[in-house]
């Protein structure tokens, strides 16, 4: 007997019977019953792994950040009655802190004030309020000289030419001199500005000042300035430095107005320029505007 046709072993013989359960199972499991191949349960119909067949799952939302549900929390806003009161309420405040934070700032100035100063700024008030009382006691002479001269009409031409000597100074058509002072403004580095020039000539109106010229320029109501630093044009005419005021008024009370602090002399000192100011006893005035009549005002009275 050949080696192919010798009987199995007492040792192989369990695992070929193992081996064959094994495969009846698989075989069972394969197989519906009386031979049926494997199908879907009934009742089922065999989607086949399909997604036609199967409603698709929804998709998972990512997390939200920090950031996003900051934003979702805060939009869209929802507002109560007690928080737009407690808004309102704020807006009141910080409006009321504003405006009492630049009044401050305001006062500041006279705030840092030394004494001396303070005192000198009361005393200019002072004599600003004594000369309208004085022009308003003259005011009140010439009506009543009016009312008592004999000879109203001579009376009145006199006061008349007095009248337009005067208003003619004021414009500046007729020349001009007496007492005030003379203010020199250098300006080495050409960073005085044209509305520096005109704070003085403001403050020396308010002062008092009857007469200013500015170098060969006539200041007067209508006078106007224009131009750069360095470069400050009057009436459309360049003018050049040093700037030369020359103010016919009350001396005691125009050099003060422009020493006060924060003053004229302390701007144009923040820009390092020269400032001279000095008193004299006869300013002449002698620059000169043409009489311009008006186009369009005419007298009212009859």
């Amino acid at each position: 007997m050949s080696d192919d046709a010798r009987p199995e072993g007492p040792e192989e013989k369990p695992g070929r019977e193992e081996r064959e359960r094994k495969a009846a199972a698989s075989g069972a499991a394969g197989a519906g019953p009386a031979g049926e191949p494997e199908g879907p349960p009934e009742g089922r119909e065999d989607t086949g792994g399909s997604p036609e067949g199967a409603a698709p799952e929804p998709a998972a939302e990512p997390p939200l950040t920090g950031r996003q549900r900051l934003v979702k929390g805060l939009w869209p806003p929802r507002f109560t009655r007690a928080q737009l009161t407690v808004a309102l309420l704020l807006c009141v405040l910080g409006l009321g802190l504003a405006i009492q934070v630049r009044s401050n700032s305001e006062s500041g100035v006279l705030r840092g004030a030394r004494q001396e100063d303070l005192v000198r700024i009361l005393d200019e008030l002072d004599n600003r309020t004594k000369r309208l009382e004085d022009e308003k006691r003259k005011l009140e002479g010439q009506r009543t000289e009016l009312e008592s001269s004999s000879n109203q009409a001579a009376e009145a031409r006199k006061q008349t030419a007095q009248k337009e000597q005067q208003l003619g100074i004021l414009a500046g058509t007729v020349a001009a001199q007496g007492p005030g002072i003379v203010l020199t403004v250098s300006d080495g580095k050409g960073a005085v500005e044209p509305d520096m020039l005109l704070d003085a000539v403001q403050e020396l109106r308010a002062a008092g000042a009857e007469a200013i010229q500015l170098n060969d320029v006539r200041v007067a109501a209508d006078t106007y300035f224009s131009g750069s630093a360095g470069k400050v044009e009057i009436d459309g005419k360049k003018v050049s430095q040093p700037y030369k005021f020359k103010a016919i008024g009350k001396p005691d009370d125009l050099k003060p107005a422009l020493n006060i602090p924060g003053g004229v002399v302390q701007t144009l000192q923040k820009e390092q320029a020269g400032v001279d100011i000095s008193r004299s006893e006869k300013i002449v005035v002698d620059a000169l505007r043409p009489a311009k009549r008006p186009d369009y005002a005419r007298s009212s009275s009859r």
